[in-house]
């Protein structure tokens, strides 16, 4: 039968997408990981994993495996963390699962104000570039509760966070006459249509964003850089790259450039989801991310009024 450390093993290889990584993040060795996760596949009786030349894959063997290993795991974890409480050596810990932009924008503030009223509480964050990854991760028991866009056929509670808004964020020293110049805090994204972008990785959730606005707009999006880091496109675009679409709340307090509304606007609700019964300190999150949740920053509404 599997160990529970083969199971953390090979959870830990399909979080991080690496052998490398895992070993990193579980403290051991990676021929000492690779050998528990050879074990495993002997134990099973098949492989678990495609070796790619930069990444690895999931077999058959390895989806069938994957819920019910995140599970023991999970239990595991919730277990240990519960005794520990029990024995008042241990406040408990809350999993929290989000999108990138929402642990860059959304989350630091109100996890200030839960440390402030649960300081015995440890917070762990599994980020993710893509609302679909983060459902499913919440779905297979890796937290507690997901923060980020609306997931589809959600069977669990919900809680509306808001709208986010996307602003335009605009490279430094505009000249008037220059078709990125805004006009009463807004831009037009048609003015647009042939100036190269900074842009996300193909599979980021916010690349998905920026197409669809200029695809609203009649055209699809020229490319000058692409990131795969949420908090990259800003910095990119204050080097005078391009232009780029960013939600709101990752705006950084001092910005370069000039910030403008989009036309037409941009944006998606946001919500914080958990499973159907979730437990009274998940609960006690629940409320205070609707609560405290902040999806336009002073500093990102002061620039677009004196726009």
């Amino acid at each position: 039968m599997p160990t529970l450390r083969q199971l953390e093993s090979f959870v830990a290889v399909v979080d991080e997408g690496s052998f490398t990584r895992a070993a990193d993040r579980l403290f051991v060795t990676q021929p000492g990981l690779s050998q528990q996760i050879a074990t495993l596949e002997k134990e099973l009786g098949g492989s678990l994993f495609s070796r790619l030349p930069r990444a690895v894959a999931l077999t058959p063997t390895g989806r069938a495996l994957l819920p019910h290993a995140r599970a023991a795991v999970t239990a595991a974890e919730r277990g240990n963390a519960a005794a520990r409480q029990v024995t008042g050596s241990e406040g408990g810990e809350l999993r929290i699962a989000c999108v990138y932009s929402v642990s860059l924008g959304l989350l630091p503030g109100v996890l200030r104000r839960w440390r402030a009223e649960n300081p015995d509480v440890t917070v762990r964050l599994f980020e993710h570039r893509h609302g679909d990854t983060l459902a499913t991760a919440v779905r297979e028991g890796q937290a507690d509760v997901g923060v980020g866009p609306v997931p589809a056929q959600w069977r669990g509670r919900q809680r509306s966070l808001g709208t986010e808004e996307m602003v335009v964020l605009l490279p430094p020293n505009l000249g008037a006459d220059d078709v990125m110049s805004p006009a009463g805090g807004e831009i037009a994204l048609s003015r647009l249509e042939h100036v190269p972008w900074v842009q996300y990785a193909p599979d980021h959730a916010l690349a998905d964003v920026l197409v669809d606005a200029c695809e609203r707009a009649g055209y699809r999006p020229r490319v000058a850089v692409r990131t795969e880091q949420t908090a990259v496109a800003p910095l990119l675009t204050s080097a005078g790259i391009g232009p780029s679409l960013v939600p709101a709340a990752i705006v950084p307090p001092v910005f370069a450039g000039t910030i403008a509304r989009p036309v037409p606007s941009a944006d998606r609700e946001l919500v914080a989801y958990t499973g159907a019964e979730p437990d009274a300190l998940t609960t006690r999150f629940l409320g205070l991310v609707a609560r405290a949740a902040v999806l336009m920053p002073d500093h990102v509404a002061s620039a677009l009024s004196r726009s």
